[in-house]
């Protein structure tokens, strides 16, 4: 890996730029978006009919991404949850990995093959921003969108090429979203935002892109098959959207109906081709459209910004997890909205999926709240 200064380089580390509606539909114009839903686009296609189970060619450079991921789970190992049983909300001890991976990731960089050395401060941005947020301790689509960020511009680096594409989603996305599985489960990582990945999931959005895509054609699967426990159950290590409705199921009680209703209304589109291009265009609207989450979005040399320019604000310090966005409401005024941040660009925080299952797993026994208008809730 060659080294150069960050001076005499093209690279540049990346920053927030989006803070209004006009900047929002400047980047949805910008040759940046139509980057990344190009690039969607073409992993999509790349795994059409192709199971998690099926054998690809794996190049160097997907071998040594997967090496990393490897090794960002093993700093999560060493890094135990505090106890912290309280509280159901993100354990602290998550800041701890969060600064260790940081600290570390100059280092996994330069395990990659043709990764010139000036670029690994814009690359290290988007790969420690993609297990979540430091300071509220949560995850959603917003990190997601990191990951892949990272791999386009491994992808504009040469470290793998087009041949990758199919290893770049059964192998290497479907790894980090292992890894963020065990991250969510260790330190209960809040959903971001109030409504969670906009109502497919409380974290993710691309694997059930990806994963629609994978199912398109199958001959006997369909759509409502997500229904049938059987099915899930045994064709959930071939496929990622299988995979995603038995981790739903898993960690939280009750119907699908209840706790997923997106899902459940997607389930009644009769192909998977449909399912699929619905997927697309939904992550377009409901995450590369939505101001809550391209606030937050980093553009660097590679993912560059060509629209209007914020004005300086210097009301957040450095690390703080509102610098560099505009909230979307002012303060309304309500108890508690300083401290939970009711109306705010982040949302109301929100109990992770992992605390509420362990909040009831532990409940003791006793008197219930009973009364006409009083029912019991299917789902935390």
């Amino acid at each position: 890996m060659t080294t150069t200064t960050m001076s005499e380089s093209p690279f540049t580390t990346p920053r927030k730029v989006i803070l209004t509606k006009e900047q929002l539909e400047a980047f949805q114009a910008s040759p940046t978006h139509q980057q990344i839903v190009s690039y969607i686009a073409t992993l999509n296609d790349a795994v059409v009919g192709v199971k998690l189970t099926d054998a690809c060619a794996e190049s160097p450079g997907v071998t040594a991404i997967l090496d990393v991921l490897g090794q960002v789970e093993e700093i999560a190992r060493g890094v135990p949850p505090m106890d912290n049983k309280a509280s159901r909300f993100g354990n602290p001890a998550f800041r701890t990995f969060y600064d260790r991976v940081a600290e570390a990731a100059p280092t996994l960089h330069t395990g990659l093959p043709q990764l010139p050395g000036a670029a690994v401060p814009e690359l290290s941005a988007y790969f420690s921003e993609a297990w979540g947020n430091r300071t509220r301790i949560d995850y959603g689509s917003g990190m997601e969108l990191n990951f892949l960020c990272w791999l386009i511009c491994l992808e504009r680096l040469g470290v793998v090429q087009e041949s990758d594409h199919v290893a770049l989603v059964i192998r290497v996305f479907w790894r980090y979203v292992e890894v963020m599985r065990y991250l969510q489960s260790t330190y209960w990582l809040e959903p971001a935002g109030s409504h969670g990945v906009w109502g497919l999931d409380d974290y993710h959005f691309l694997p059930f892109l990806f994963g629609s895509a994978q199912l398109r054609g199958h001959k006997y699967i369909r759509p409502k098959s997500i229904h049938d426990a059987d099915t899930v159950d045994e064709f959930s290590k071939h496929y990622m959207y299988l995979a995603c409705i038995k981790f739903i199921n898993s960690v939280k009680t009750a119907s699908l109906r209840w706790h997923s209703p997106m899902l459940d209304d997607i389930s009644a589109v009769k192909t998977w081709d449909k399912v699929n291009e619905g997927m697309v265009k939904m992550y377009r609207a409901e995450v590369l459209g939505k101001l809550p989450v391209m606030q937050h979005f980093l553009f660097g040399s590679m993912l560059a910004w060509d629209g209007p320019l914020p004005p300086p604000r210097e009301e957040y310090a450095e690390d703080d997890a509102h610098r560099g966005h505009a909230h979307a409401q002012g303060d309304l005024g309500a108890a508690g909205q300083g401290e939970v941040g009711w109306g705010d660009c982040c949302g109301i925080p929100v109990p992770s999926v992992f605390a509420a299952a362990e909040a009831e797993k532990n409940k003791v026994p006793g008197v219930r709240l009973a009364g006409p208008g009083i029912r019991p809730v299917p789902f935390d």
